[in-house]
């Protein structure tokens, strides 16, 4: 036990050691541009890149249908019908339901 005392009185003696641990113990926990925020911003930074990769194409994709749906009737029918359920008047509508596809 005194030995510990005698280890700690020297590390604290040493007034450039001390600033030194208490400067990076600072800066590690409450600075305003400490190290957790900046882990935490990290990951929100990598999850909206990825975020940003879906919608990008995912507007790719819906830019290409919209212009299918622009060109041809055939596809702006087939689109109506499939996506909004619409039919004509003299038909009727059956809708299977794959159930593996539900879980």
């Amino acid at each position: 036990m005194k030995s510990l005392i005698k280890i700690l009185i020297r590390i604290f003696s040493k007034k450039y050691l001390l600033a030194s641990v208490i400067f990076i113990i600072w800066l590690i926990l409450f600075d305003g541009n400490n190290l957790i925020d900046r882990i935490s911003a990290l990951r929100k930074l990598h999850q909206l890149e990825r975020d940003k990769k879906y919608y990008t194409e995912k507007i790719k994709s819906d830019l290409k249908k919209l212009e299918e749906l622009k060109t041809n009737n055939d596809n702006l029918e087939k689109f109506a019908r499939e996506q909004y359920l619409m039919k004509k008047d003299n038909e009727e509508i059956f809708i299977i339901i794959d159930k593996n596809k539900e879980n």
